[in-house]
């Protein structure tokens, strides 16, 4: 079974890599290829959640680092994302291939590999499995939205959504941090190991996501509030809303993807992940919640006071995610993943729709719109579809799953509940306003709205409207998930127990929510034409300035004075310093001149008295070499005279007396 997922992760990632290098050759085969490797991927997302309710699901484990492996396992909450992923990923790819576009190889093979990076996401059991998809995720999505580079605006969007979740981002590198810190705290660099559930998740040490909420204080509360940031950031959350605006830039296909199922809904499926540690710190989850409802009241607003389709789809998409996160907050573990699939589905259908429009009509202004769902009846049955369930309209998708959430809100804060309620009011406003435009008869200046941002071909084909239809079918019957047997089934598949958890919307509450989505819906038909500008609103509540402001500029005016500091302080430094050691330099080679001097003249002296005591020395050894040979022949001469003869002895004694002899008088 771990088969499985190696090839659910290797194929797309594989197939990408091949696609986005091989250049201009491969752009002809591009779109089959992709849409191929699509429909293997879904075949594989779905053999492999199959297989993780056996005991052992599929799971793969590699040695990364001590006290830490590099893990992937398709558990309960895993196995009920990878399928539908998969799914839209299909349903982009197709209408991209149908669609056309610039570089065809290199666009499908980024949207691949940035696949890849999303099911790596999924199925993480450790930090720095997170860590390593978590990148390609961002970097992907940076090539992505900035695709058509060549147009400045659109490169300056990517830069903006990149540089803005990369700073969410590094709340993962606080938490692996805290991860470590805390198992050395502990001493055992086990920490949370035996939590980490079944197959490659036992075992994978300090640093698995599961074990997290095990770590001792305050290491824990770091850890959450690195994790806190960095769902936030990349789930499009307040305070870092606005970079999603940014984001529209990029292809409709790009939008449809990354800002429905994949990069956006991944910043809420983290926070999913790890709500036992939200849990644990208790204010790590009141935060979640009240950052979730917060951005789905503000972001409705935003959403509301929108005359660019694509931008209300984006200010939606970041208060949609806000009930995610919301359930984060609140331990809904199963809402929040049912929310997040149907919200799948029903915005990368809309996003397709709006796609489709720009390239037959060449705008994406509602007003430019107008009349577009009389113009292709089914697709905007289908837009209007998506954008009923996106209001809350009853029985579509979004109203149940919505509720869902905000009956688990309700248990925990009166006030979250009604925020939660506020929010869903507003995503009722903004669906309707949408629907209410594109059925509304084209008025005379409408066509001088065309073409205004790219030539439209005034045409859409088949294969850009199937899509949206599956789509919306899915808008449509996906709050199943959360009534009757579909939520019981997957409460049970999850399996959780936690305060919250297990929790049905009730009668009440389901109808009072769709009773205020339709009368909602109903004002907003009628009175669309009358809705109030909210200027502020229109531009993001000055969001981006507001970062611009507050970060931006003071990190480039530090930047500024720090380079002053480095030209002024640290540069002459070193400068005045070289010349002090060139001068001291100088110095000592003077003085080593000297006694190079010194040094020579001595050794001139040393040299002159050597010779003078080799002189001598010549002599002593001459002097010495005579006495030796003499000493050498008196040796010699020594044992002539002993012959043993009698009368030679006489002879000898009778010289030695006559030489005393002579000796006695000299010396008297």
């Amino acid at each position: 079974m771990s088969a499985l997922l190696l090839w659910l992760i290797v194929l797309p990632a594989v197939a990408g890599t091949v696609l986005a290098t091989a250049g201009r050759r491969a752009d002809r085969a591009a779109p089959a290829v992709a849409v191929v490797v699509a429909v293997l991927v879904l075949a594989l997302a779905g053999l492999t959640a199959a297989a993780s309710n056996a005991a052992a699901g599929p799971a793969l484990q590699a040695p990364f680092m001590a006290g830490s492996a590099f893990g992937v396992e398709a558990d309960a909450l895993s196995a009920v994302l990878l399928p539908a992923v998969a799914v839209v990923t299909l349903l982009v790819l197709l209408f991209a291939s149908a669609a056309g576009t610039t570089n065809p190889a290199r666009f499908h093979g980024l949207m691949l590999i940035f696949t890849a990076a999303v099911l790596i996401t999924l199925t993480a059991t450790t930090l720095p499995t997170l860590l390593f998809a978590w990148e390609i995720m961002g970097a992907a999505s940076y090539a992505l939205i900035g695709f058509h580079w060549s147009e400045q605006h659109r490169m300056s969007s990517g830069l903006t959504a990149f540089l803005t979740t990369r700073t969410a981002d590094l709340g993962l590198y606080v938490a692996a941090g805290a991860a470590l810190a805390g198992a050395a705290q502990t001493g055992s660099g086990t920490a949370g190991s035996g939590a980490a559930g079944s197959g490659a998740a036992a075992g994978t040490g300090s640093m698995a996501l599961a074990g997290l909420a095990g770590l001792p204080d305050p290491w824990r509360d770091i850890a959450a509030a690195g994790l806190l940031a960095a769902g936030l950031g990349k789930a499009a959350q307040l305070p870092f809303s606005f970079w999603l605006s940014r984001a529209m830039d990029g292809p409709s296909a790009v939008s449809a993807l990354l800002h429905s199922a994949a990069m956006v809904a991944m910043g809420g499926y983290l926070l999913l992940r790890v709500e036992p540690l939200l849990a644990a710190t208790g204010w790590a989850a009141t935060t979640a919640a009240w950052a979730g409802a917060a951005t789905a009241v503000v972001l409705g607003l935003v959403a509301v006071a929108q005359t660019d389709l694509k931008q209300l789809l984006a200010a939606s998409t970041a208060a949609q995610l806000g009930y995610v996160v919301m359930a984060a907050g609140v331990g809904n573990v199963a809402g929040g993943a049912a929310h997040l699939m149907a919200h799948a589905a029903t915005k990368s259908g809309l996003f397709l729709a709006a796609g489709a429009w720009l390239a037959a009509l060449g705008t994406k202004k509602l007003a430019g719109l107008r009349g577009a769902g009389r113009r292709w009846p089914v697709l905007g049955a289908a837009f209007t579809v998506g954008a009923l369930s996106l209001a809350g309209i009853a029985p579509l998708s979004l109203w149940a799953t919505k509720d869902n959430v905000l009956t688990a809100a309700l248990e925990h804060s009166v006030p979250l509940y009604v925020a939660g309620l506020a929010g869903a009011v507003l995503a009722a406003a903004y669906a309707a306003k949408a629907v209410a435009l594109i059925w509304r008869p084209v008025l005379p200046e409408t066509s001088a709205l065309y073409d205004a941002e790219e030539p439209g071909g005034r045409r859409i084909t088949s294969g850009q409207t199937v899509p949206v239809l599956v789509l919306a079918a899915g808008a449509a019957v996906a709050g199943l998930l959360v009534l009757g047997p579909g939520g019981d089934g997957l409460r049970d598949t999850l399996g959780r127990r936690a305060p919250g958890e297990g929790v049905e919307s009730g009668p009440l509450e389901l109808a009072v929510s769709a009773a205020l989505a339709l009368a909602v819906v109903v004002l907003v038909w009628r009175f669309s034409s009358r809705l109030p500008a909210l200027g502020a609103a229109k531009g993001w509540l000055g969001m981006e300035s507001a970062a611009h402001a507050v970060v931006v500029r003071p990190v480039l005016a530090a930047a500024q004075h720090l380079a002053r500091f480095d030209d002024a302080v640290l540069d002459r430094g070193v400068e005045r310093a070289a010349a002090f050691a060139l001068r001291a330099a100088g110095g000592a080679a003077a003085a080593d001149a000297v006694l190079d001097r010194g040094v020579e003249a001595s050794a001139t002296a040393t040299s002159r008295a050597a010779g003078g005591s080799a002189v001598v020395d010549t002599r002593i050894d001459h002097g010495v070499e005579i006495l030796a040979l003499a000493v050498r022949r008196a040796g010699s001469a020594a044992p002539r005279p002993q012959t043993g003869q009698v009368h030679h002895y006489y002879v000898q004694a009778a010289l030695v007396l006559v030489a005393a002899a002579v000796l006695l008088i000299l010396v008297r």
